[in-house]
């Protein structure tokens, strides 16, 4: 399959599939390797880039996935009539960031950091796919275990978890 073609088929894979999809899966589909796969899909970031088009390939949860550009956000929620009502509050925020650096956490350790009860945001949150349910800690109650989601790493545009910001270290605040 000559380049061109190769291009406009990972471009077609991007556009229909809603996940992120890994560069190995391409690959296996066009018969490529791996890195031949990155470097047609750096070419084609670069010519949606230079050509200023309202989409991008974003690197994220592992894979790749076609998006709009962040800045159209607000044109696109006035067009499709999506409402703000959809944005964390910060009692999700704070909770969602004691599971992605804590993970795997249970509600009571949660609980212990926030300071407050949170199943009602845990509800939410699984709702909203963000969080998963991993299993049961091996103590007392055996209480459920959770864990961010792919959905997670997509919500924040993260390739992976090593990719959230570095905590600050608690004694240079006291």
């Amino acid at each position: 399959m000559e380049r061109e073609r190769q291009r406009a088929a990972i471009e077609a894979f991007l556009f229909l599939k809603e996940d992120p999809i890994k560069a190995e899966k391409i690959a296996a589909v066009l018969s490529l390797s791996p890195e031949e796969v990155k470097t047609l899909i750096q070419e084609l970031r670069q010519e949606l880039a230079v050509s200023k088009r309202g989409i991008q390939i974003y690197e994220v949860a592992g894979g790749y996935q076609m998006g709009t550009l962040p800045e159209l956000a607000p044109v696109l929620e006035r067009a499709f009539g999506e409402e703000t009502v959809g944005n964390l509050t910060l009692a999700a925020m704070e909770t969602l960031a004691i599971i992605a650096y804590k993970q795997p956490v249970t509600r009571i350790e949660i609980e212990s950091v926030r300071g407050v009860k949170c199943d009602h945001v845990l509800e939410n949150l699984l709702k909203r796919r963000l969080i998963r349910i991993g299993g049961r800690k091996e103590a007392p109650g055996r209480p459920l275990l959770y864990g961010t989601t792919i959905d997670f790493l997509k919500y924040f545009g993260l390739k992976d978890l090593r990719e959230l910001p570095p905590l600050e270290d608690e004694s240079k605040e006291a």
